[in-house]
């Protein structure tokens, strides 16, 4: 007997549009100087979701992943500066990177399906809440 392949349910452009809403919104607001750790949060959630997801599919794009992991890398101090702080915000020098980070997420996000996204996103919610 044949077995049937999961649907596939693709990446609507509604979805990436709420992902780019979180990475845009929040660099735009760190930018201006309204950063602050919910902003940081969700384009860190953001990021993050599409880079595991795109571990877990073998993606193909050229630097995707390693792109993907700077950007990760410079928000992760980010946070450990706005956590020994209070003061959430991106330096001169953090800026690129993470607007790197943020192209690469919204190139790559139409090659994804929702279900592997919402299943990269409870795991990395499990994970980070054990």
């Amino acid at each position: 007997m044949k077995r049937k392949k999961p649907l596939r349910i693709p990446v609507t452009q509604g979805l990436k549009d709420i992902y780019g809403m979180d990475m845009h919104f929040a660099y735009h607001a760190a930018l201006v100087g309204k950063f602050n750790v919910v902003a940081f949060s969700r384009m860190a959630v953001a990021i993050a979701v599409i880079r595991y997801a795109l571990e877990q599919k073998q993606t193909k794009i050229p630097k995707a992943i390693e792109t993907l992991d700077i950007a990760i890398e410079t928000l992760a101090k980010v946070r450990k500066k706005g956590d020994d702080t209070d003061v959430w915000e991106l330096t001169e020098h953090e800026f690129p990177p993470v607007l790197d980070g943020i192209n690469m997420a919204e190139r790559c996000i139409g090659t994804l399906d929702v279900a592997l996204l919402e299943r990269t996103a409870t795991r990395l919610l499990r994970d980070i809440c054990v």
